[in-house]
């Protein structure tokens, strides 16, 4: 919902989005958000269970353990988008319509509102602050432990094996976590829409673009189809 009304308006100059759209791309937004930071989290859980308790990885992620976690970051996801919805359609909007930013997100429509909107935004900090710290903490705790089991490993090249298995996802998990946590958890002081909207960017449009590419560079055909790229290139 982003990325297409986003390639609209650069295609053809109509940067209009009516008040449902503007309400469904926060919807959507919010829930694909956290949906996905609850996945990578899930993800480096599951990198850990390989590395550090490879011979219990089948009972720790059974395909029923998967599924009740996909169904749980899901759930979360839309609950938490639901309120978001909610809050954010509270509001009234009886100034200017123009949202100076490059979709319909919480904090540039909150600063339109003519509406106190302190209560709200304590009520979003605090689903906010537990989301991202929570998953935050369980990502940082699995390669912390994934680190110290790599170290040891006597052998060199067993380690960079072993690391090779988890340095895509602990790529994206960098970006990813990286460019959210800037966006949305950084002071009330130092907010910046510029700063934001380069934060949307990355988020909305370089990282999905990014992630295809990343996760594909342990396959040997495309290490290969880039070595070649790299020689014409020098040639």
């Amino acid at each position: 919902m982003v990325l297409p009304k986003l390639l609209d308006i650069f295609l053809t100059g109509n940067n209009i989005i009516s008040y449902n759209g503007c309400m469904t791309q926060v919807f959507l937004f919010v829930m694909l958000m956290v949906t996905e930071y609850l996945i990578l989290a899930a993800m480096a859980y599951d990198r850990y269970v390989a590395i550090c308790l490879p011979l219990r990885y089948s009972h720790f992620m059974s395909l029923q353990v998967c599924f009740r976690m996909s169904l749980i970051s899901w759930s979360i996801g839309i609950l938490d988008a639901i309120l978001y919805s909610i809050l954010i359609s509270s509001c009234r909007f009886c100034g200017s319509n123009k949202v100076d930013h490059l979709f319909c997100d919480m904090k540039p429509l909150m600063m339109l509102s003519c509406s106190d909107t302190r209560t709200i935004e304590m009520v979003i900090l605090g689903p906010s602050a537990v989301i991202g710290f929570v998953p935050s903490l369980l990502t940082l705790v699995s390669y912390t432990c994934i680190i110290l089991s790599i170290l040891k490993i006597h052998s060199k090249e067993a380690r960079l094996k072993t690391f090779s298995t988890c340095s895509s996802h602990l790529t994206v998990i960098l970006l990813f976590y990286g460019t959210v946590l800037g966006m949305y958890m950084r002071p009330k002081s130092s907010y910046s829409m510029d700063q934001d909207k380069v934060f949307a960017i990355l988020y909305a449009g370089v990282i999905p673009m990014l992630n295809p590419l990343i996760y594909s560079l342990k396959n040997q055909e495309v290490k290969n189809a880039l070595r070649r790229i790299r020689k014409q290139i020098f040639r």
